[in-house]
């Protein structure tokens, strides 16, 4: 899995925290703060906002989205 992110951002700290407490292997790729400049993440969702989510064949690009894939695939929060 892949997640491009900025740590700035809230909405991305809530996806890596449900990783994390999942205790997930994932990528982090860190995109620029300038919209213009997310090339990598345009690419891979067609779209610049994040957090953008990919699982092999899925690509989430929304954390309300996110949250509940994560749940279903890998299990409710591993931690409390």
């Amino acid at each position: 899995m892949v997640l491009y992110q900025a740590e700035w951002c809230p909405y991305c700290a809530r996806v890596r925290k449900k990783l994390t407490d999942l205790l997930l292997d994932y990528k982090i790729v860190n995109v620029p703060h300038s919209h213009a400049e997310r090339d990598e993440v345009k690419r891979v969702s067609n779209q610049t906002s994040i957090p953008v989510l990919v699982d092999g064949d899925v690509i989430l690009d929304d954390d309300d989205d996110m949250i509940p894939y994560l749940e279903k695939k890998f299990g409710t929060k591993a931690t409390a």
